[in-house]
């Protein structure tokens, strides 16, 4: 059997070394740097809260993967340091968690149980002790060793079903697969089109930017995601590099907005942060470090959506990276059986 993935994110290395592990013969289209568009970065934020039951359990299972992954790799994945959820959807998700059996705690701004870079917040506060910072810098380095000489650096110009499979064609040169997996992040809505699959095509410009820690901050700092209140922006937030402070935030489609070009996008975005970190954050300095630039689809929020048609598979959804290993599984196994895996999260 022959498997072309199409896009070399997170996603699409993940499906690559389980479908290699499979004994399948597969390939990775990816025209840039591996896990360089919406993979980009070094750290992420892992959790087990969601607003969804079934999220919740997946992302336990994804959790005992990363464990997995994580000895494979000769080195932990994700640091345990915990991830807090707050603002008035808190509750919501603490019932999500109770709903899928998973440790939590539900607790007011000042418990002893936060290690935040802020003392003072709209509550409650969700302590996701599961949580924790995914080095994606190590995830990168551990996926493309697995996936070897089987990624290949060239752009799929179109797809196309074929009596004798699916035919890939990248520039000049073309070939034939038993199946294809669409898993190509911003690039996946054009390609899937092309073969009669409808999927989410808006974009909007995204701007993550890092900060220094002040010293005398809480050690070790928690995974932060904070609810829009009272005209407070909505964040999410995370320890990046060595002494830095990563916060992105929901700044936005006025300022964002895909037509305003990414140099303005940009702009806003770093104006804005740094006002909420120099406001909200006292145990950050407003001074930006360094930033990491993505696009992502604005209104999909936390959710894993699969659709087929024929012999090809998309995949697409926000958020993915704490579902990595996961999602290669569960790829793997639809490519090979030619199933679709079940969607998750809201409807």
């Amino acid at each position: 059997m022959r498997v072309a993935v199409i896009g070399g994110g997170v996603v699409g290395l993940s499906a690559t070394v389980a479908l290699l592990r499979r004994g399948i013969d597969v390939r990775c289209y990816e025209p840039g740097i591996p896990m360089g568009e919406r993979s980009v970065g070094d750290t992420r934020i892992f959790r087990l809260a969601h607003a969804y039951p079934d999220m919740v359990e997946l992302a336990a299972r994804a959790r005992t993967l990363f464990s997995e992954w994580s000895e494979l790799a000769g080195a932990a994945l994700v640091d345990e340091t915990g991830t807090v959820v707050s603002g008035a959807g808190a509750r919501e998700w603490a019932a999500a968690m109770a709903a899928a059996g998973a440790a939590h705690e539900l607790v007011e701004p000042g418990s002893s149980l936060l290690r935040l870079p802020a003392t003072t917040f709209a509550g409650p506060a969700l302590v996701d002790p599961a949580g924790g910072v995914i080095r994606v810098d190590r995830i990168r380095s551990f996926l493309v060793a697995g996936a070897g000489n089987r990624l290949r650096q060239a752009r799929v110009d179109a797809l196309e079903e074929t009596i004798a499979g699916v035919r890939v064609v990248s520039g000049p040169d073309a070939d034939t697969f038993d199946t294809a997996l669409i898993c190509a992040g911003a690039g996946t809505s054009a390609l899937a089109a092309g073969v009669g699959i409808d999927t989410p095509s808006a974009l909007e410009h995204h701007l993550r930017v890092s900060f220094p820690i002040r010293p005398g901050a809480p050690e070790p700092l928690q995974c932060w995601i904070t609810g829009e209140s009272a005209g407070v922006l909505g964040t999410y937030q995370h320890r990046a590099a060595e002494g830095s402070w990563a916060v992105g935030g929901e700044i936005g489609a006025a300022l964002v907005g895909w037509e305003g070009g990414r140099q303005a996008a940009e702009r806003a975005s770093l104006e804005v942060l740094t006002a909420y970190v120099a406001e909200h954050l006292p145990f950050v300095e407003p001074r930006p470090v360094a930033t990491v630039y993505c696009a992502h689809h604005p209104d999909l929020g936390d959710g894993l959506r699969f659709v087929r048609r024929g012999r090809i598979l998309a995949m697409y959804g926000e958020n993915l990276m704490k579902f990595a290993p996961l999602l290669g599984e569960t790829l793997a196994v639809a490519c090979a059986d030619g199933s679709t895996p079940g969607n998750a999260g809201p409807s």
